[in-house]
This record gives structure tokens, C-alpha cells and sequence, in this order.
């Protein structure tokens, strides 16, 4: 079960590293209604903009139908290997029991049926790892279409606001940054009408 736990939450955080989004200057379009540039250096300026991503994955509702389908999964996983887990210790208590009782007629029969617990312990290795593996793989998958899916709608949303850069804004890893600078919202929102769009 822990193996589990920690591949979902290495998943879910390799996924939120993973949104820093870098785009170029469109010339084409004008911008409209956006925070003011940043000034670099006397004489020139970037258009910079950030996205709080713990905001943005908590409000997306593509984030939160992929992580509700994997929490879901990662239940099931549970309730599968819980189930198949008891029925393993009450094949071993059993044996144990009439073992000790001298109930199996001859020894061989007594090692026929620890041979099977023990294949029934390795086949549930088996299982666990593989079932891990699939959760590992779908987590993956779902971090993927996440990241595709915001990269293309900023650079979409990118034509008409004209950013030099749009960063990625998780924890405490940009230290100070004028709210102004803050587009989540207007990323969110338009996320949101996207995905229910082609639904």
C-alpha cells in the first residue's frame, strides 16, 4: 500500500514541476487589459505574467476529473489487494490450525498445501507490483495531457496578451512578484471554458 501512496504523490508532484511555460512575443496582436511590464534594464522591458499552479491544479476541471479517476483507481487497487491479502492470512491460519491438529492425512499433503499458500503469496507480489506499475503508468499518462493541454491553451492565450513569459508560481519558488502579475484566474477560467467546450 505505501508503494502506492508514494508513486501517486512523486506523480502528482513530478507533474506540478513540470508547468513552467516559457512563450514568445506575438508582434501581431496588441495586448488587452494586462498587468504592466516589468522593466529590466533602461530602455527595455518583458511582458512577464505567472500562474499559481497549486491554484490552477486545484481548479481545473480536467485536473480534478483525472486526479478523481485516479483516486478511484487507487481504491479499487486497494480493495483488491486488501481482499486478496485476507484470504491469504485465513489460508495460512487454516493450515496452521490443522497442522497443529494433524488433521492432512500424510505429510505430502500437508506440503501440497503450503506449497499453494506460498503461490498464493507470490502470486499477490506479483499483483501488487503489477497493479503499481499500471497506477505508476496511468499518472503519468494524466500528467502528460495535463501539461499538454495548459501548454497549448497559453499559447493560444498567449497571441492575444503578448507575454514575453509566462512562470510557473508553486510554494515559496518565486520569492516576490507583483499580483498584478498574476493571470491564474483569467488562466483558469479559460481553461475551464475550453474543456467544457469539447466535452
Amino acid at each position: 500500500m505505501k508503494k502506492i501512496n508514494v508513486l501517486t504523490a512523486a506523480a502528482a508532484v513530478i507533474a506540478a514541476l513540470t508547468f513552467t511555460q516559457c512563450t514568445t512575443k506575438s508582434d501581431s496582436q496588441p495586448a488587452q487589459a494586462v498587468p504592466q511590464s516589468t522593466s529590466v534594464a533602461p530602455g527595455s522591458s518583458l511582458r512577464i505574467a505567472y500562474v499559481d499552479i497549486d491554484s490552477l491544479l486545484n481548479n481545473y476541471d480536467f485536473s480534478i476529473t483525472l486526479r478523481n479517476e485516479m483516486l478511484r483507481k487507487t481504491e479499487n487497487v486497494r480493495m483488491t489487494l486488501s481482499e486478496k491479502a485476507k484470504a491469504i492470512q485465513a489460508d495460512m491460519a487454516d493450515f496452521q490450525n490443522k497442522l497443529e491438529n494433524n488433521v492432512y492425512a500424510t505429510r505430502q499433503r500437508a506440503e501440497e498445501e503450503q506449497a499453494r499458500i506460498i503461490k498464493s503469496q507470490e502470486d499477490y507480489a506479483r499483483l501488487e507490483q503489477r497493479l503499481a506499475s499500471e497506477l505508476s503508468a496511468e499518472e503519468q499518462k494524466n500528467n502528460i495531457a495535463l501539461r499538454d493541454s495548459i501548454n497549448n491553451f497559453l499559447k493560444d492565450y498567449n497571441a492575444t496578451h503578448s507575454y514575453d513569459m509566462i512562470l510557473s508560481r508553486m510554494a515559496d519558488n518565486i520569492l516576490f512578484a507583483n499580483e498584478s502579475l498574476d493571470i491564474t484566474k483569467d488562466v483558469i477560467d479559460g481553461l475551464n471554458k475550453r474543456y467544457k467546450g469539447n466535452k
